[in-house]
């Protein structure tokens, strides 16, 4: 911020002297680093915040022209996406330090468990918390949790606007527009409206529009009230993504086998049917949120939040299980999918300061309820023979294709016929409280403990109901020592716990614990289940360097669940055990005045111990091996350079190694489907063309790689996007 001040002070000045005013500018910091989160729990600096933490900025977001939530977290090493498909929904399934967390996104601090595919048109921030942390998330979150921070009225005038075009059709508008008043009023509006195909496929197109009002009171005041509503919907042609290439009816007895997807002659080839597969999202929420100084160093928040969530598609499995792929054919398998979610939540907590003696803490303590319910109905469409015959629409009514030149125009003959819905229900009563306690400037202390009652049901037709209540305790415990002001040294242990039906159906993670309208595998003794529970330890350091501009951080944590579940003959039991070793490197800020990074650099080492045995009391072929969807190396990095006052040039790197989908014993073969390890590149270029208008050219995947985003345990993967151009005018107001 710009400040005047006297060249120097002089007992006496004479009456025709003219003081001469210099003109100080601090340096602003980079809009790519973070140095607080934007949630209340963390009572200290991300630098002195005793775990990894990443938080990937709006500029970071509008610099990489990101979109969705999947794309945004690509900016975070060491998270992969699983896939969905029938009774394992569609959407946002990231991998944090090899587990699921699907179940641990949240949206301003309360949780969001409804599967589908998030926007960031209303994003300002994403935080990406690793390591087991329950304690402030409550259940779940065993390898880490995400927390999307919403864009909020602010006091001063503005409105900016960003349209854009590209190839596959890509059209995009959206609005930020944000009024205020002298009273302390003030309004934003932000809307989007999206329509593209998919780059490097025939077929899949997406349909995306919402729009977000919010209104803040008394924000000159020690009182403020906001209200905001969040609106979004979805109309898609999904992509169920290529088969693996594997030789059912054909299979090795011995040796060790990788098999790989396939698609045929042409990445183009899409194994969907226009006349049957669609995917319809819709999100509504509305929130309340109260905050009130006390005085400068106590305040109280009150959120309410009620929201509502659908998903409904029928997509294509192209399913390589039944011997079809080897011959060059694909049974089109369909997976069908209704479900709707409700919750209703409210936290209040107590953000401050204290002394005692020559103590200081900084604090939060707060009471959140949580009641959440969703109705789910999903099923295999498995029309017509599973044996493909050569020649288009030869077997099975036209539910086959070729492998080199699908016909995605067949005719669907058949109705989708749902079963009746399994109902989920939870009511969750939590307490917790963190206190941050500086010793002196060089040793503070971070201890943190969560209570949550949990209540969970859930009821599948003609079905034993499952219902449990457990009393689940998690802790963090850190300790940071502060060599020097602008850097720190910590340790670290915490807990998590992940009890059943903690998905509430929005996950297969589930159906090992609680029955669902799949009929998978229901265990006998579901109600007798005890939480999941998992520890993580971490050793790391943080260092803010070249005054302040960029952060550095370095870290070796491992996570281990000790009673992870099993199930044997149908009878569940908590013995297994699951861990995963690494060490994580991040950087965000300015290297120089001109010149921008953000990136990191994962590397994970991860192992299945105590796996249930075979029905023939033989270890079980993942025994000792790899998690899936856990590759040990990943990385990313985005860096751009301002090459004149007006112009920006930016490239950006997202890789990893190979990633499990599942193993498969065949006699004494163990036959491994997987997907390759890729670098995927991305370009950037911007120019300022007045004080209130920018054009900005985004090259996604720039030599076109073929590679794979994600992988289903069984049967298929989804391909990557291909190359795309997107050119944008941002105008400012």
């Amino acid at each position: 911020m710009p400040f005047a001040t006297s060249a120097w002070a002089a007992p006496a000045v004479e009456a025709d002297t003219e003081l001469t005013n210099i003109e100080v500018t601090a340096k602003p910091s980079s809009p790519m680093q973070a140095k607080e989160s934007a949630s209340n729990k963390f009572t200290a600096p991300l630098r002195d915040t005793h775990k990894t933490v990443q938080v990937i900025t709006r500029e970071v977001l509008d610099q990489r022209g990101v979109n969705s939530l999947e794309e945004a977290l690509r900016s975070t090493p060491g998270i992969t996406f699983g896939a969905g498909e029938g009774g394992n929904p569609t959407g946002d399934q990231p991998y944090i330090r090899g587990i699921n967390s699907q179940q641990s996104i949240s949206i301003d601090g309360l949780r969001d468990i409804a599967a589908g595919s998030r926007e960031t048109f209303n994003v300002q921030q994403v935080e990406v918390i690793k390591g087991a942390d329950s304690a402030f998330n409550g259940r779940g979150g065993a390898g880490g949790s995400i927390s999307i921070e919403t864009k909020k009225p602010q006091n001063t005038d503005f409105t900016h606007i960003d349209l854009g075009v590209g190839t596959d059709k890509y059209v995009r508008g959206s609005v930020d527009t944000n009024w205020s008043t002298d009273n302390g009023m003030a309004f934003r509006f932000n809307a989007m409206g999206q329509k593209n195909d998919v780059a490097g496929r025939e077929g899949p197109e997406n349909k995306h529009w919402g729009f977000a009002p919010s209104v803040a009171f008394g924000l000159d005041t020690d009182t403020r009230l906001t209200l905001a509503y969040y609106h979004y919907q979805t109309d898609d042609i999904p992509d169920g993504g290529v088969p693996f290439l594997y030789p059912v009816g054909k299979l090795p007895t011995s040796g060790e086998h990788v098999y790989r997807p396939t698609y045929g002659d042409s990445r183009e080839n899409w194994y969907g049917m226009y006349n049957r597969d669609f995917r319809k999202e819709k999100t509504d929420q509305g929130t309340v949120t109260f905050e009130h100084d006390f005085n400068e160093d106590m305040k109280l928040r009150n959120v309410f939040r009620a929201a509502r969530s659908s998903q409904n598609y029928v997509w294509t499995q192209p399913d390589d299980s039944k011997g079809n792929v080897q011959n060059g054919m694909v049974w089109r398998r369909g997976n069908a999918r209704v479900s709707d979610t409700a919750t209703y939540q409210n936290v209040t907590d107590l953000t401050g300061k204290f002394d005692t003696g020559a103590l200081k803490h900084s604090y939060n303590v707060g009471l959140e309820l949580a009641y959440e319910k969703a109705n789910a109905q999903s099923a295999a469409i498995q029309k017509g023979s599973t044996s493909c015959k050569t020649g288009v629409g030869a077997a099975g009514d036209y539910i086959c294709t070729d492998l080199n030149n699908p016909t995605p125009n067949d005719p669907w003959l058949f109705d989708v016929t749902l079963p009746d819905a399994t109902k989920y229900h939870t009511k969750t009563t939590s307490v917790y409280a963190f206190d941050t306690i500086e010793f002196n400037p060089q040793w503070m202390m971070n201890a943190g403990v969560r209570f949550d009652r949990y209540e969970s049901s859930s009821q599948a037709p003609d079905a034993e109901r499952f219902k449990r209540t457990d009393n689940l305790w998690n802790y963090q415990l850190g300790l940071v020592y502060k060599p020097l002001p602008n850097g720190s040294i910590y340790a670290n242990i915490a807990t998590a716990s992940t009890p059943g039906n903690s998905f509430l159906g929005q996950s297969l993670e589930d159906q090992s614990i609680s029955n669902s309208t799949t009929g998978r595998n229901p265990v006998k003794n579901a109600n007798d289940m005890a939480p999941e529970k998992t520890r993580s330890y971490e050793i790391g350091t943080k260092w803010d360097v070249l005054d302040n501009n960029l952060s550095l951080t370095g870290a070796i944590f491992r996570n281990e669940v000790t009673n992870a579940r099993i199930v044997e003959n149908g009878i569940a039991s908590m013995a297994g055990e699951k861990v995963v070793d690494g060490f994580e490197l991040g950087f965000t800020g300015r290297i120089t005045e001109n010149w921008e990074v953000f990136g990191g650099y994962t590397f994970m080492s991860s192992e299945q111990k105590k796996l249930a045995k075979n029905a023939d009391g033989s270890d079980n072929v993942a025994q000792g091996r790899d998690f899936f969807n856990t590759p040990r190396h990943s990385g990313s990095l985005w860096t751009s350079y301002k090459v004149t006052p007006k112009f920006t040039a930016g490239v950006g790197m997202y890789a990893q190694s190979d990633a499990v989908g599942s193993y498969t014993k065949s006699g004494d073969a163990v036959l491994i489907k997987g997907i390759p390890g890729y670098a995927r590149f991305d370009a950037m270029l911007s120019y300022q063309i007045s004080k209130n208008a920018k054009a900005q050219l985004n090259v996604y995947n720039l030599a076109d790689k073929e590679y794979y985003s994600s992988t289903y345990s069984t049967h298929y993967a989804t391909l990557g996007d291909g190359r795309a151009a997107v050119a944008s005018l941002k105008l400012t107001f």
